[in-house]
């Protein structure tokens, strides 16, 4: 296993190593709730193969990466924000503010967000 898989900190939550509150798990996904929630809904939800960013992705990761937004949608339902609204939106590299680098994706919900992207 290679050292960033070894440190990161959502490989080690998707080896269940770390705990978090998972909310949706399928064999190639993983979604949990932010430690640091930015709205009153805020799940991560991430592949659970390690890739840094977009520029990152294998084939297989990009094809369950594809499948996140039918997840989002599907925890935006669960999570009582479909109707009124939810974003879905990722970062990529340290001036977007990604701080964890492992390909995640957030969804946000729960009140008015506005039309600004910065959180």
């Amino acid at each position: 296993m290679s050292s960033a898989r070894n440190e990161c900190l959502f490989c080690k939550i998707a080896r269940k190593e770390i705990p978090a509150t998972l909310v949706y798990e399928d064999d190639s996904l993983l979604a949990f709730k932010d430690i640091s929630p930015q709205a009153p809904v805020h799940l991560l939800i991430i592949a659970k193969a390690h890739c840094e960013g977009p520029a990152d992705m294998t084939p297989e990761i990009a094809e369950a990466v594809g499948r996140i937004p039918q997840v989002a949608a599907r925890l935006a339902q669960e999570f009582g924000v479909a109707a009124s609204g939810w974003r879905l939106l990722t970062n990529s590299g340290p001036d977007s503010g990604q701080t964890v680098f492992h390909l995640h994706f957030h969804l946000l919900g729960g009140k008015p967000l506005g039309g600004k992207l910065c959180l």
